[in-house]
């Protein structure tokens, strides 16, 4: 209990921080007092508009991808395994570059509903892959989700050069939470619905990460939770992705840290996960606003370098997490 009230803590502490930076002075550190008391419209109007929005935009996404890489990883049997390592995160922007191409006008939910579509069939692809191939070592599986994440995003790199679509697709692989506002991240709130269907299925989830043969032995509808934990995926990375872009390794990072102390039931470790996930990406969102201030580093930058150094550290530092 006491890693999870730590953890919630530095998470409060770190939301608050996060509404009080940024390259307006009309809500800083210096005139707190003038927003409470109601002396100050515009820092009210810049909190309830924008300040306030994106917090809770990082916290939804940065929890519900920390648990969908927790759940893939459970799934998949593989412990270097998460949404941007398994092509999940490539199909998912090329159903989104696709459904801008041919049906422009489709509601916010519709293109979230096709991007989930691809993500899932991403996924599919990816498992289907790993069948067909001898698994010699466990560093495989990784190089085998990021070589076909290569190759759909090349076919997706290709339409969208094709159609003059590259700077879209360009903002939406970058994780920029800047253009948040007040009606523009409430898609989110799905994924913080899907994060908690998680923790409600956790143990089912946690059996079926022992395997077909030894989930079925024990009752459970092996395949029926295979396929809400993926559609769990597919869905946090479609949303995510629609409101905000790509946010890179944070399934990958998060769900080891927590693993080292808590061990592998989902149950016991799925706060936690949605905890350090929602501070992680908040940290890296006031890194990024702070570092080149009053200019912004995008998130997804800032957690590709913290991810891609803790991917390299895991792969090669050690053995335990090979299995």
């Amino acid at each position: 209990m006491k890693p999870f009230l730590a953890a919630l803590l530095l998470v409060l502490l770190l939301f608050l921080a996060s509404l009080l930076v940024g390259a307006s002075d009309s809500l800083s550190w210096h005139n707190v007092r003038a927003l409470l008391s109601g002396d100050s419209d515009e820092a009210a109007l810049l909190l309830m508009a924008s300040r306030l929005p994106r917090a809770i935009a990082l916290v939804l996404a940065g929890a519900g991808m920390a648990v969908a890489g927790a759940i893939m990883q459970m799934l998949v049997q593989n412990r270097f395994v998460e949404p941007s390592t398994a092509g999940t995160v490539e199909s998912a922007a090329l159903g989104m570059l696709l459904v801008l191409l041919l049906a422009p006008d489709l509601p916010v939910v519709g293109k979230m509903l096709v991007a989930m579509l691809f993500a899932f069939l991403g996924t599919l692809l990816f498992l289907a892959i790993l069948r067909r191939i001898p698994l010699r070592s466990p560093v495989i599986v990784p190089l085998v989700g990021i070589m076909l994440g290569g190759v759909i995003s090349s076919v997706t790199s290709f339409i969208a050069y094709r159609y003059e679509m590259m700077q879209s697709l360009g903002a939406w692989m970058s994780g920029d939470f800047s253009t948040i506002l007040r009606g523009r991240y409430e898609l989110l709130w799905l994924a913080g619905g899907l994060t908690i269907a998680a923790y409600a299925a956790a143990d089912r989830l946690t059996v079926a990460g022992m395997g077909e043969e030894r989930a079925v032995n024990l009752g459970l509808n092996y395949r029926s939770v295979m396929f809400f934990g993926l559609m769990l995926v597919a869905a946090v990375t479609a949303a995510v992705l629609v409101t905000a872009g790509v946010v890179p390794f944070l399934g990958l990072v998060v769900p080891n840290l927590v693993r080292l102390w808590r061990g592998d039931r989902l149950r016991s470790s799925l706060p936690l996960i949605a905890l350090i996930g929602a501070g992680l990406v908040i940290a890296c969102d006031i890194l990024g606003r702070t570092l080149n201030a009053p200019f912004e580093i995008p998130v997804g930058t800032v957690l590709g370098v913290v991810g891609s150094v803790a991917f390299l550290f895991l792969l090669t530092g050690r053995r335990t997490y090979a299995a």
